[in-house]
C-alpha cells in the first residue's frame, strides 16, 4: 500500500490543499489538474508512480480542498495560478520536477516552464493542449463568444459548462464503456462547482483563458530550444482538446512521444493502467 499524504500549505496567505507521496528523494513529478476537476482525478494515478517518484498534486485556488475566496476579492486568472504554484514548489523546496499537465494544468504548467525553463525535467501532457490545431470547435465556440463580449446571452450559455449534465458529459463522452467512469466523479467536481461564489470563480476564469493561446508562439519557441522530453498521451475521443492537440507537439519537439488511446477528457478514469504504464517508461528514460 502506498502511504498518500493529504497536506496544506499557506501560500500568499490563501490555503492550499495537496496530495503527496513518494521518497523524498526521488526525481520530483507534479501533477496539475484541470477543469472542473482537483488533485482527486490522481486518486489512482498518484499510487502507482510513488514508488520511484516524489508526487505532488495540487488544487488549484477555487478548486477541490483549497481556499476558493470569492471572485470580487481575489482576481482568478492563470498568472495568479501560476503564482501560487510556484509558491507552493518552493514552500515545498522543489527547484528541478518533470510535471503531468491536464486541461487548466496545461496553461499554468506553460507558465511555470517560461519562467524557469532550467527548473522542466520533463512533460506529460494528457489531454493539455498548447497548440491552436487541439481547440474543439464545437466546445469553444461557447466559451469565444463570452471572451468577445459578456452577455446575459453568452453568460446564460457558458453557465451550461458549470451543470451537472454537462461536467457528466466531459466525464464519459469518447470512452465505449461508460460504466468505467465511476459516477462519482462527475457528482464530485458538481458538488464543489455549485458552492455559493463558485460560478464567478469559474466564469473568471473562461474568461481569462483567453489569454493563454497568445503564450503559444513562445511556448514553442522554448519547446524547439529545450527539445524537453515529452509524452502527450491523450484521448482521442476528446471533444474538448481533440488528438491534432497531441500530433501539434511533434512540429517542435520531433522526439515527442505521442499515444493517442481510446477515451476522453478524462482519461485516467477509463485507462489508468496503460496511462501510467506509459509514464513510468518515459520517465524511466528521460528522468535521471
Amino acid at each position: 500500500m502506498t502511504t498518500v499524504h493529504h497536506c496544506y500549505a499557506t501560500v500568499q496567505g490563501r490555503r492550499l490543499f495537496y496530495r503527496e507521496a513518494g521518497p523524498a528523494d526521488a526525481p520530483v513529478l507534479v501533477l496539475l489538474h484541470g477543469f472542473p476537476t482537483s488533485s482527486f482525478m490522481f486518486r489512482g494515478l498518484i499510487p502507482a508512480l510513488a514508488d520511484r517518484y516524489h508526487v505532488i498534486a495540487p488544487d488549484h485556488l477555487g478548486f477541490g480542498l483549497s481556499d476558493a475566496p470569492a471572485a470580487e476579492e481575489f482576481d482568478y486568472t492563470f498568472d495568479a495560478l501560476t503564482d501560487l504554484t510556484a509558491g507552493l514548489l518552493a514552500h515545498l523546496g522543489v527547484t528541478r520536477y518533470a510535471m503531468y499537465v491536464q486541461d487548466y494544468g496545461a496553461p499554468i504548467g506553460w507558465r511555470l516552464a517560461l519562467r524557469d525553463p532550467e527548473a522542466i525535467t520533463a512533460i506529460v501532457s494528457q489531454n493539455g493542449n498548447g497548440y491552436d490545431a487541439g481547440f474543439v470547435e464545437d466546445f469553444w465556440r461557447t466559451v469565444w463568444a463570452y471572451q468577445a463580449e459578456q452577455t446575459a446571452e453568452t453568460e446564460a450559455a457558458i453557465r451550461q459548462a458549470l451543470t451537472l449534465d454537462v461536467t457528466r458529459w466531459q466525464y464519459v463522452t469518447g470512452v465505449a464503456d461508460e460504466t468505467l467512469v465511476s459516477p462519482d466523479t462527475w457528482h464530485h467536481d458538481y458538488a464543489l462547482l455549485s458552492r455559493p461564489g463558485n460560478d464567478r470563480v469559474q466564469l473568471a476564469l473562461f474568461l481569462d483563458y483567453a489569454t493563454n493561446p497568445p503564450l503559444y508562439p513562445g511556448l514553442h519557441e522554448y519547446f524547439r530550444r529545450t527539445q524537453v522530453p515529452m509524452l502527450a498521451v491523450w484521448g482521442e475521443g476528446d471533444e474538448i482538446f481533440g488528438p491534432d492537440g497531441a500530433r501539434a507537439f511533434a512540429e517542435d519537439l520531433p522526439d515527442a512521444e505521442i499515444h493517442l488511446l481510446p477515451g476522453g477528457h478524462f482519461l485516467l478514469e477509463s485507462a489508468l493502467d496503460q496511462v501510467a504504464e506509459l509514464i513510468r517508461d518515459f520517465l524511466g528514460r528521460t528522468v535521471a
